[in-house]
């Protein structure tokens, strides 16, 4: 069977079109690292989002792996063989099928040294995530090769790219986001709202089965040898169907953005002044505990003694914060395209910042301009707008700043305090650097 097998793959388009689809996978994947950059899960995600462009390309590799054994007339030849046909199509169904594994496994794998460093949390939802790509991509080639089969002509394979990519990017928009079209679409679904998602265990399992039941439809016609039975190929539809629509979440029970609590717990460092980062995060705690510290130190004169990253999220509805805390500063961290800690400058002044906006259920009604002078006071630095600054120009806080900057320093640290002792207690802090401490 090795001999069969390795005899299909140099004859046939199988070994071409795993090498245009992993280059193609790669290049997409590189190209947009910053979207997946923060870990396995938003690596898997990712990749199943682009099958929206890999699929179609096994899709017209299929196609055309038919067309060429059509213009070359190796069915005539094969059926003078005194074998059956459905072990005469087992050979070429396995090749296609190991092109477009290897292939999609390779993309994922030239992935990965992007930030092997610094990924530290592996769910076993990932691997599902992958499990059900691979099927949807083994689908994708043998559809192929049935529409190759039915309609042998050379634009088959291009037409069908075409019409593959537009089925997977336009049609699902244009229909109601909920669980039955995520179900029918193995791109749907994936993309991430926040650093914490996953995909919902019923979501996977009703793609793996529609995807299958494509499969089995597509064996049907690239089998058959009268037209008429091609209908048979209805029948694994029509049962998938049913399951899919069995298993899928729907309603109240399907959200497209699912939280995973395990990646939103703290992994903390074994010595004080403690520094906490969420699993999804722990490969960046050396990096981020130095600069943690540097602040919590800032804030000695204050009840704050911890630094816990902020594991806030705005989707699914209703949005998720952590339980505010006297003795605990909350920090926001960003991961760069290459897995570590993006603008590695912002984040004391933003955790600072923070920490005299006070508990996250008063900020709407705190001075934003307030707390970035007392932040920017306490670290001896000029608010400034760039990439490891502010976001934005606020002169007023510079004006603040270097009003303190012309106190001794005792009072200036007394109205420092004082914002924050109000902001504490979700007071209003307008004019307390101004006008002195109350």
């Amino acid at each position: 069977m090795n001999r069969i097998l390795g005899i299909e793959l140099r004859r046939s388009a199988a070994l071409g079109a795993a090498l245009l689809i992993a280059v193609v996978g790669t290049i997409v994947l590189h190209a947009t690292a910053g979207r997946w950059s923060t870990g396995w899960m938003a690596l898997a995600m990712t990749q199943r989002e682009y099958l929206a462009v890999l699929s179609p390309f096994a899709m017209a590799a299929g196609a055309w792996q038919s067309y060429r054994e059509h213009r070359a007339n190796v069915a005539e030849l094969l059926a003078a063989v005194p074998r059956p046909r459905p072990q005469r199509v087992v050979p070429i169904l396995a090749t296609t099928a190991l092109a477009v594994l290897v292939a999609y496994l390779v993309t994922l794998l030239a992935a990965a040294p992007r930030i092997a460093d610094t990924a530290r949390y592996l769910p076993p939802a990932a691997f599902v995530v992958v499990a059900v790509g691979l099927v949807a991509m083994i689908a994708s080639v043998w559809l192929g090769l049935a529409v190759g089969r039915l309609v042998p002509a050379l634009a088959t394979a291009p037409a069908l790219a075409v019409i593959g990519f537009a089925l997977l990017i336009l049609a699902p928009h244009a229909l109601p986001d909920g669980g039955f079209t995520a179900a029918f679409s193995p791109a749907r679904g994936m993309s991430m709202f926040s650093d914490y998602d996953t995909v919902d265990g019923g979501v996977s399992a009703a793609q793996a089965l529609w995807m299958a039941a494509v499969a089995v439809a597509g064996v049907v016609l690239f089998v058959v040898q009268n037209r008429k039975l091609a209908f048979a190929a209805l029948l694994p539809l029509a049962i998938g169907a049913t399951a899919t629509a069995l298993v899928v979440p729907t309603g109240d029970a399907y959200d497209q953005g699912t939280l995973d609590p395990v990646a939103q717990e703290l992994v903390c460092t074994d010595d004080s002044p403690r520094v906490c980062v969420s699993r999804a995060h722990e490969g960046l705690l050396p990096e981020v505990t130095p600069k943690a510290r540097h602040a919590l130190e800032l804030l000695k004169k204050t009840s704050i003694v911890e630094a816990h990253e902020d594991t806030s999220t705005f989707s699914p509805s209703p949005p998720t914060s952590p339980r505010s805390r006297a003795d605990t500063a909350l920090m926001s961290i960003t991961v760069d395209k290459h897995g570590h800690l993006a603008h590695p400058g912002r984040l004391e002044p933003t955790m600072l910042t923070g920490v005299f906006t006070g508990p996250l259920s008063c900020r709407d009604n705190q001075n934003l301009t307030v707390a970035t002078a007392a932040a920017y006071w306490l670290l001896d630095r000029e608010p400034t707008a760039g990439p490891d600054g502010l976001e934005f120009d606020d002169p007023d806080a510079v004006k603040l700043w270097k009003g303190l900057q012309a106190l001794p320093r005792a009072e200036a640290e007394a109205r420092v305090i004082a914002v924050y002792q109000a902001a504490q207690k979700c007071q209003d802090t307008t004019d307390l650097l101004s006008r002195g401490a109350r």
